[in-house]
């Protein structure tokens, strides 16, 4: 049902996401089951008379506790995983900036000094290269308007904020090219802003740097 799992927090969001459905798939046959029945066994008769019904006390607190339970155990796994994506990242990460803007991606890269808007940045627009099963730390801007930083096989999506740095990071765990999609409304080009990323191995994203920053 989702897109391949190409990182390594997309296991425990399908298993959350699977988790969820299977819950309210359960609920949902229950309900409408019971639904369906007491339309049936309730329907009218010239031979029934209507009589009222006060309600049933135990019957009420128990599928007002039963949700409530299952809703706070929902919240607090679902925290777990949110809080590591929006967490501190591994000290050995890589860092990425993102500066969206109507309708495009414009990614950059520290030089080997390591620090953003120096001249040995290397920028680049709607391709990103990440480096296989390395930690990356995406710093997320915007120009003008919401936009939102969605790459489905990561599992991770991200709103890009004006006049706001958001983070997100991301280990990506099988090489490939993916999609960067905005999933967010953000113009009559809406349609067009669409960028990927390409995981490879350490090596190879060090041959693309290079060659990236030779041709500016």
């Amino acid at each position: 049902m989702l897109p391949e799992s190409a990182s390594s927090v997309a296991p425990q969001i399908d298993h959350l996401f699977y988790v969820i459905l299977w819950i309210t798939g359960f609920f949902f046959f229950v309900v409408e089951g019971a639904l369906l029945y007491f339309v049936i066994r309730y329907r009218t008769h010239p031979a029934r008379k209507a009589v009222y019904s006060h309600g049933n006390n135990t019957l009420e607190i128990i599928w007002t506790i039963v949700p409530a339970v299952i809703l706070i155990w929902l919240t607090f796994s679902s925290q777990r995983v949110w809080a590591r994506i929006h967490g501190q990242a591994p000290k050995n990460a890589m860092e990425v900036e993102v500066l969206a803007e109507q309708f495009a991606w414009n990614i950059r890269y520290p030089g080997p000094d390591r620090q953003f808007d120096t001249p040995d940045d290397i920028a680049t627009i709607n391709q990103m290269h990440l480096p296989l099963d390395r930690p990356v730390v995406v710093w997320l801007k915007s120009k003008d308007v919401i936009h939102s930083f969605f790459i489905p096989q990561f599992r991770i999506k991200q709103d890009a904020l004006p006049g706001r740095t958001g983070q997100v990071w991301v280990k990506p765990t099988r090489p490939g090219q993916y999609e960067i999609a905005c999933a967010e409304l953000c113009g009559l080009g809406h349609y067009r802003m669409r960028g990927f990323v390409t995981v490879e191995s350490q090596e190879q994203l060090d041959r693309w740097l290079v060659e990236t920053k030779a041709d500016e």
